[in-house]
């Protein structure tokens, strides 16, 4: 018997087992339900979890629409062809491209790679991101509406104690994760709106089990959600997740007509359910289900929230004109671990190695208003509106609590933002971590768009950390040696 239909009886197993009332949760490997709050009247798929692509010919042109946030490196590993062949086929994309335009008509040379993935499409991306979606959306109200265990929860999170819902709106605000997607997925896998009392057996492990104790918890079950979701968007959006394996062995490809949200969720289900588990939750009737039921439909009127060729503006070094300190960190996650790798670090570099104090400034890379401070963190809005989910937006980590500047203050570029420090987060030494974000998306430090400070431009390096400042043939290399090979000195002159 092929693969393929084996995987299509299987799935029918799937469709008959809901028929018959016989599996009204999927469960993971350890037993736990992880989809208590399906309701009875769950429809069956009509979207077939497995890809109906024909056999195209090696090369053969394909008709694609251009989706928010899709650059040309991400579309040529997702379709197996090259940057120069996507060129060729398409003469009209300017030199200089980094975003595509959203719904722009593209021809793509495509490379069949087998078994691709259900062309089902679970969420759009601006619903995947805490952006311009989520302005006005309280995850309070919503959680008050509803009779579940979540509106009675308090845990002790990040300093104090706090609801379910102000967890919520902790960790969607620090990973940059919509609080409805969150939502949802405490609702879909452990009945948090709906559910009055917690999944029983499952010992603070709200989500499912996670092998790592340090995960117990609903503040941390979050954390690894948050975490794992923003490893696969931002890996299918670099183009650098292509296969993941499910917990039958059995490898998933992703349908090279993807778009990066229900990637995310695609691969943070493949982490946490049964093969049978995972072909449910990524379907029709599976999280997006639950999702319609309390949202509505995702797809109606949606608007991408990123645009075609996105450009940075101009930005100063992060430290003072004149100053000399060490690239010492390239690009690394901007927030928790593994992508997406949108910072960069700097460190003061007449300062000894460790964590010591110092009378050195960082600096605003750009004019802004600062919208958010706490314990190592400045943020710095340029949109000047005060809402770090609209425009671009400039995250700084590591920031001393003492000299720090205040919420709601208007700086100008060059004026100090904090001193630097091993506040927030890991450090083992002084330094500062800046990262990106346009309209609540993370962005890659090395990749598209490149950070670019005066007239030096990020490159990646071959693993986290590593990679290079750049301006023409000049190449210095980070390293939290912080020697001669990596001190620049900012010269003030914003291109």
């Amino acid at each position: 018997m092929t693969m393929r239909r084996r995987l299509l009886f299987s799935h029918i197993g799937i469709v008959l087992c809901l028929l018959l009332s016989a599996c009204s949760a999927a469960q993971d490997q350890s037993g736990l339900q992880t989809t208590d709050a399906l309701p009875a009247d769950t429809p069956i798929p009509t979207t077939p979890p497995f890809p109906t692509r024909p056999p195209y010919a090696p090369g053969e042109l394909v008709d694609y629409t251009a989706q928010t946030g899709d650059t040309l490196s991400s579309l040529a590993a997702h379709f197996n062809t090259t940057v120069a062949e996507i060129r060729k086929a398409n003469p009209f994309i300017p030199e200089q491209t980094t975003t595509m335009p959203p719904g722009m008509p593209m021809k793509i040379p495509i490379y069949y790679a087998p078994f691709w993935g259900t062309p089902y499409q679970i969420l759009p991306d601006s619903l995947f991101v805490n952006g311009p979606a989520e302005i006005g959306f309280s995850a309070t109200q919503l959680v008050n509406q509803y009779p579940g265990w979540l509106k009675s929860y308090i845990e002790y999170a990040s300093g104090d104690n706090r609801s379910g819902a102000q967890i919520v709106e902790l960790v969607a605000r620090n990973y940059s994760v919509s609080p409805r997607l969150l939502l949802a997925l405490l609702e879909y896998q452990a009945g948090a709106l709906t559910n009055p009392t917690p999944p029983a057996g499952r010992q603070g492990y709200h989500l499912g089990d996670v092998a790592q104790v340090d995960y117990q918890g609903m503040y941390l079950q979050l954390v690894w959600a948050a975490n794992t979701l923003n490893n696969g968007y931002y890996a299918w959006r670099s183009g650098a997740l292509k296969t993941f394996d499910l917990q039958n062995s059995r490898t998933e490809r992703p349908d090279p007509w993807q778009n990066a949200a229900t990637v995310a969720l695609q691969w943070y289900f493949s982490r946490r359910l049964s093969a049978e588990g995972y072909a449910l939750a990524t379907s029709e009737a599976g999280f997006a289900a639950t999702y319609r039921k309390i949202f509505g439909d995702p797809w109606a009127n949606q608007q991408p929230h990123l645009p075609g060729s996105l450009q940075q503006p101009a930005f100063a070094f992060p430290f003072l004109p004149g100053a000399t300190w060490a690239y010492t960190g390239g690009p690394h996650t901007g927030w928790g671990d593994g992508d997406p790798l949108a910072a960069v670090d700097f460190a003061p570099g007449a300062e000894t190695g460790g964590c010591v104090q110092t009378t050195l400034w960082a600096t605003a890379v750009a004019d802004g208003v600062v919208a958010r401070t706490d314990t190592g963190i400045v943020v710095l809005d340029l949109d000047g509106d005060g809402d770090e989910r609209t425009g671009w937006v400039i995250f700084y980590l590591h920031i001393a609590t003492d000299g720090r500047t205040s919420l709601g203050q208007r700086l100008k570029t060059g004026d100090p933002v904090g001193h630097p420090s091993c506040e927030g987060g890991r450090a083992t030494g002084t330094h500062v971590h800046i990262a990106r974000k346009y309209n609540g998306e993370w962005i890659p430090a090395g990749g598209a768009i490149p950070f670019q400070f005066e007239r030096w431009h990020v490159e990646e390096g071959s693993e986290a950390y590593q990679g290079f400042l750049v301006q023409g043939s000049t190449r210095l290399r980070a390293c939290t040696c912080a020697d001669h090979t990596s001190q620049i000195q900012a010269q003030g002159a914003v291109p």
